[in-house]
């Protein structure tokens, strides 16, 4: 834990500009190893170019650890990591770079030299186009963990299943039952290296599971080392949903049954494929809806309250979704600031008569949370305990 926390502030140091000073970059890889090396750039640089893919940002990253490896190895060129990074610069400014593009490269490239590489480093997003929020500490997820491993497994649930929605129950329970296994051990171990030794065999059961079920993990399982692989998984964006006739809540018979302990999760795996909303959302209105199912199962005539419960279920559920479509439209393909003017006017011709403040002040609540919980990825914790959902006026919008 001590460990992670130490690569977190080294990424600040590297963002003020640390990284164009050889002898710091040199000894950060001497410190490190290659491989965390890697995973810590892997980091640098998705935080600065946030709008980049996977692919993008790991070409700069096998290019910068490339050049790293090269110059500061022993008998190096002097003039090795100045023209290797003044190199890097000019293949950023080409017209076909595989590299992430920023707002500010294209000021960056009309200038020369030593002016250019400076230029490149300081490039940031600033808070208002790209929104943060504080992150839970790895002490907190432990504490959730414990408190519901059956809620970490269907998070896990939920995303395998929307990123590979043409695998099989079989193939994403044990995966997502996998990652409760890790954290069960790792939360109650001392050693600061426990998720890198647990990771290399998750990754094999990924790759076992799920590379000839979809491209996008086929490609992520040519990646060089368990930790590529995890980062490319992790990177994958939902799938687009397949057509698929619409999943029926499970009956009586299913869930209250003996024997039938996997109802549930196929039902979460079924929805889940057949839908992109975020795995916040269906997290945040499955659990009520299964604990409605199983306060049924302890009735004294289980069935006669599942015919009186399932079709105000199934309103609520497809209601809520709705609402998550509605929440994150236009957010994953437009800019943050785009995506607000889009939001601003959307919000304007359904609210005509609200004042610009009341507008301002909800575009700025929907914009946040939409920056925070709109993607594949969001943090649950953070997210869950968000009231934008449940507020009287997104109701009314």
């Amino acid at each position: 834990m001590k460990r992670i926390l130490f690569l977190l502030l080294t990424v600040h140091a590297l963002e003020r500009g640390r990284e164009y000073e050889k002898d710091k970059v040199c000894k950060e890889l001497n410190n490190f190893g290659k491989d965390d090396f890697t995973s810590l750039s892997m980091v640098l640089y998705s935080r600065k170019f946030p709008s980049g893919t996977f692919e993008q940002i790991s070409h700069l990253v096998k290019e910068v650890v490339s050049l790293t490896e090269a110059c500061c190895a022993e008998g190096a060129d002097p003039d090795c990591y100045d023209n290797r990074t003044s190199a890097l610069s000019a293949k950023s400014c080409d017209s076909d770079s595989p590299f992430p593009v920023h707002p500010g490269t294209a000021e960056c490239c009309t200038q020369e030299g030593l002016e250019r590489k400076l230029c490149m480093a300081a490039l940031k997003h600033q808070p208002q186009e790209f929104p943060t929020y504080v992150e839970p500490s790895n002490d907190e997820i432990c504490e959730a963990f414990r408190k519901d491993p059956k809620e970490f497994a269907n998070h896990h649930l939920i995303k395998l299943a929307q990123k590979a929605p043409t695998a099989n129950l079989e193939d994403v329970l044990p995966l997502a039952e996998d990652v409760t296994t890790i954290l069960s051990k790792c939360c109650g171990s001392t050693s600061e290296d426990c998720m890198a030794k647990e990771l290399p065999e998750h990754t094999v059961k990924i790759c076992d599971n799920l590379s000839t079920k979809n491209d996008k993990f086929r490609d992520c399982c040519q990646e060089r080392t368990p930790m590529d692989i995890f980062m490319c998984v992790y990177f994958t964006p939902a799938t687009q949903p397949p057509e698929l006739p619409e999943v029926a809540l499970p009956t009586s018979k299913d869930v209250c049954g003996k024997g039938n302990t996997k109802a549930m999760d196929r039902y979460t795996f079924e929805l889940s494929r057949r839908t992109d909303v975020p795995e916040v959302f269906l997290s945040k209105i499955l659990e009520p809806t299964f604990k409605t199912l199983g306060e049924c199962c302890d009735s004294k005539d289980p069935a006669v309250c599942f015919d009186a419960k399932v079709p105000q279920l199934k309103e609520e559920l497809s209601s809520f979704i709705d609402k998550g479509h509605e929440l994150c439209a236009d957010y994953s393909e437009n800019t943050f600031t785009e995506y607000k003017k889009k939001l601003t006017e959307r919000l304007r011709a359904k609210l005509p008569d609200a004042p610009d403040t009341e507008l301002e002040e909800l575009v700025e609540k929907r914009s946040d949370f939409a920056s925070k919980c709109c993607s594949i990825n969001s943090p649950p914790l953070y997210c869950d305990a968000k009231d934008t959902v449940n507020s009287s006026r997104t109701e009314t919008v």
